[in-house]
């Protein structure tokens, strides 16, 4: 199995309780590791020496080359709908469990490599992947961590030393992923559909095993519930409501949410054809496959419905032992999210804006008074509003706490049309303080949920053209960046611009 190494001490529990979900699998060997990046400040959080991990033994555990002697590496089986299409067999074509491990708070984790070579699940592609991609999984999943939102992360990626083929010959990389977990949705539905499969060898238990295992990992209280698998259930609806509300916050738009891409944990998981919109604009897609536009940023949560109302129905069967009764269950906790997720967005909103919850109502009055929109709600308003004016999301946010410190210049500049702000801000302003020292404070603490700094398209692209071509200080200047998104620096000016208004529309790829 390789050379043994105390570098991590791996658990294997989701190996040994859930038989049947999975495949033992080595990586494919690669002729030349070489580490590109590493997650110091990750490894330390992990309790794992960064030193060690960054030697050659490291390394070549990081690759897949060598295996930790309490390592069971294994292929992870799932299903998924993948732009509402059912597909009963996905799983890790190109990836691996080598194991969980403890942090020093006795929190558990996945450590997961991606591109490390076919797997049983491998759906005809080579099993690798290449630099950019991975290094664009490592750059977005570390944007998001610093933004506060809950994210799987990347500790490190490693080059291979192999050309692999896709459009043009590109250099091969590994990413080590580090996750709560990486069970999905997709998990469920294969476990639900092989049910039958399974019990016809003596295994009738594959679904139970699945959820109990979810339920210890991430949702223990729900055991005690006394419907603990609809307790379940309601926790992921929650936990999947107030993400999609964070994502929509900071204009990040996933672009392959399919139910093998929506985890149990409530983390964002699977960063290929993502991207942040810069003009707020619902219909922003950046996927080169969605033409239907599904996965459409203004879509996200309806789309989040839709991939638990498919959990669901995977876990009708425990819900309850009567289907009708079962089915009525899960669709009142499922009719929950839209309510979950408009509360998370609303109070999101809220803070971006520096309204305090209770001032909404008076907003509204004074909204109607001004007549500077129609008489919906405030705070639902404002998407409609940038968009009608082509507004940047990111800039229109943050730049509105130099308004409530007195300078309402750098966002009424955002306006196609000045005058809109100005007959918007006088409502927005009834909602704020009205004393300059109350004004400051919560100027500052809108600086604190809106970033100035996001992982600009133009930005990243030069960023990972130039790694992939040997260059990593366009990375690590990107890294430092947006790993501090509140923090405004002067000379950093130009990460803050949105790509040139005369550039080509933006399309990202999922790199297989």
């Amino acid at each position: 199995m390789g050379s043994a190494t105390p570098l991590f001490r791996f658990e294997d529990r989701y190996a040994r309780d859930l038989k049947g979900l999975y495949e033992p699998w080595r990586a494919a060997r690669v002729p030349a590791p070489e580490l590109l990046i590493l997650n110091t400040r990750l490894a330390a959080e992990l309790g794992l020496d960064a030193e060690a991990l960054a030697s050659r033994e490291g390394v070549a555990l990081l690759v897949g080359n060598a295996v930790a002697e309490d390592s069971t590496p294994i292929a992870m089986a799932y299903a998924g709908h993948q732009f509402g299409g059912y597909s009963p067999r996905l799983g890790d074509g190109r990836a691996l469990l080598l194991g969980e491990l403890l942090d020093p708070r006795g929190r558990r984790f996945d450590v997961h490599l991606k591109g490390s070579g076919r797997t049983p699940f491998a759906r005809g592609g080579d099993g690798k992947a290449a630099v950019g991609p991975m290094l664009r999984e490592y750059l977005i999943s570390e944007a998001m961590h610093a933004l506060a939102i809950p994210t799987t992360r990347s500790l490190a990626v490693v080059a291979t030393g192999e050309t692999i083929a896709r459009d043009t010959p590109l250099p091969g990389a590994v990413l080590v992923r580090v996750a709560a977990s990486h069970l999905r949705v997709g998990s469920f539905e294969y476990a639900a559909a092989h049910t039958a499969e399974a019990a016809e060898k003596g295994d009738r238990d594959l679904l139970r095993r699945l959820a109990d295992h979810a339920i210890a990992r991430h949702y223990p209280g729900a055991a005690g519930a006394s419907q603990p698998y609809l307790a379940f259930f309601e926790r992921v609806v929650a936990a999947q409501a107030a993400l999609v509300a964070r994502w929509m916050h900071v204009g990040f738009v996933h672009g392959v949410m399919n139910t093998d891409n929506t985890t149990i944990s409530g983390e964002t998981i699977d960063y290929g054809p993502c991207a942040f919109m810069d003009r707020h604009d619902p219909a922003t897609v950046f996927s080169s496959i969605d033409h239907g536009g599904r996965y459409a940023y203004g879509n996200q949560p309806r789309v989040l419905q839709w991939n638990l109302a498919r959990l669901a129905e995977a876990l009708l069967p425990l819900i309850d032992a009567d289907e009708e009764r079962a089915v009525a269950l899960a669709t009142a906790a499922l009719q929950r999210f839209g309510e979950r997720y408009l509360a998370a967005w609303r109070r999101g909103m809220c803070a971006k804006l520096g309204l305090a919850t209770d001032a909404i109502d008076a907003t509204e009055t004074a909204l109607a008074e001004a007549n500077a929109l129609d008489t919906s709600p405030f705070v639902d308003g404002v998407p409609a509003l940038l968009e009608a004016q082509q507004v940047d999301h990111t800039l229109f946010f943050r730049r509105l706490s130099d308004a409530v410190r007195g300078d309402a210049a750098p966002v009424r500049s955002l306006f196609g049309d000045p005058n809109v702000f100005d007959a918007w801000a006088p409502a927005w302003s009834a909602g704020l303080p009205t004393s300059a020292d109350e004004r400051q404070v919560v100027a500052e603490a809108m600086d604190r949920v809106n970033p100035l700094y996001i992982p600009r398209n133009h930005q990243v692209e030069y960023a990972l053209t130039a790694a992939t071509d040997g260059d990593l200080k366009p990375l690590h200047a990107l890294l430092d960046v947006i790993t501090r998104p509140f923090d405004e620096r002067p000379e950093l000016e130009a990460y803050t611009q949105p790509a040139p208004a005369d550039s080509a529309p933006y399309r990202t790829f999922c790199g297989t």
